[in-house]
């Protein structure tokens, strides 16, 4: 499969905003902007857990698919605020944000803990949404690349090679994330087309399955030049996907 053949995903991480209210004021105002978008494109939106149900009842005919932004590996458990898999899919939720920085950053969240969880999403049939990056720092210091191959090593290592495909790599460069900075088209490009060939030396050819996205101030007025790179197969949005028409946008970029 070319990178032609992967169904692009633009995606919006809502992160800690919006109530069940202006969940459902969004939704209105987003789908007829997208409601001639074809099926070569996916869309999904991650709200906070206790939106999630406000934003499956809104999206219900609609191509949108809903995930959440986080989970415990377990089923059940003495978790004090945790949310499992059986629970999102339950709820309908169809995806799951996992290893985001500010998950690892704020939450202590490791590669270990994140093993499990992308095997328990693959479990229970959600769609994994890995995210993995790199901070200024390290950029500076040139280890952007050995910080990847360890992230990506140990996050996946439970996932064998057929399944790769049904999971999503996100790449997220953390000194771009709600920074307003934003790595050029060409950076984000040699970044992934690095992250898709340590998934080849691994998965062998199930790496030109899986989709790579590119995550860090995404916004209207850099989505046609991302989307223009052969390796990048859509974007994780942040406070752009909090606005309708940017959104839109967004998901309707000029290929």
């Amino acid at each position: 499969m070319t990178e032609t053949q992967r169904r692009p995903l633009l995606a919006g991480n809502w992160k800690m905003y919006k109530t069940r209210a202006e969940t459902m004021q969004f939704f209105r105002a987003f789908l007829p902007l997208i409601a001639d978008v074809g099926e070569e494109r996916e869309v999904a939106v991650f709200p906070p857990f206790v939106a999630l149900e406000t934003a499956l009842r809104e999206t219900a005919d609609s191509r949108v698919a809903i995930g959440a932004q986080t989970m415990h590996y377990a089923d059940s458990g003495a978790f004090t605020g945790e949310v499992s898999p059986v629970m999102l899919a339950e709820v309908g939720a169809r995806a799951v944000i996992l290893g985001h920085s500010e998950r690892r950053q704020y939450f202590a969240e490791n590669d270990g803990d994140l093993s499990q969880k992308v095997r328990a999403a693959l479990d229970h049939g959600l769609l994994p949404v890995l995210c993995v990056g790199e901070t200024a720092s390290e950029r500076e210091a040139g280890s952007t690349e050995a910080k990847l191959v360890r992230q990506l090593d140990e996050d996946l290592a439970l996932v064998r090679a057929e399944e790769l495909p049904t999971l999503v790599i996100a790449y997220e460069p953390i000194w771009a994330i709600g920074t307003g900075k934003t790595a050029t088209p060409e950076m984000a490009q040699e970044t992934i087309a690095f992250v898709r060939e340590r998934l080849r030396e691994r998965f062998r050819a199930a790496a030109e399955l899986t989709r790579v996205l590119y995550g860090g101030s995404v916004k209207a007025n850099n989505i046609d030049a991302l989307m223009a790179q052969p390796d990048v197969d859509g974007v994780l949005v942040g406070g752009a996907s909090l606005d309708p028409q940017e959104f839109a946008r967004i998901v309707r970029y000029v290929a």
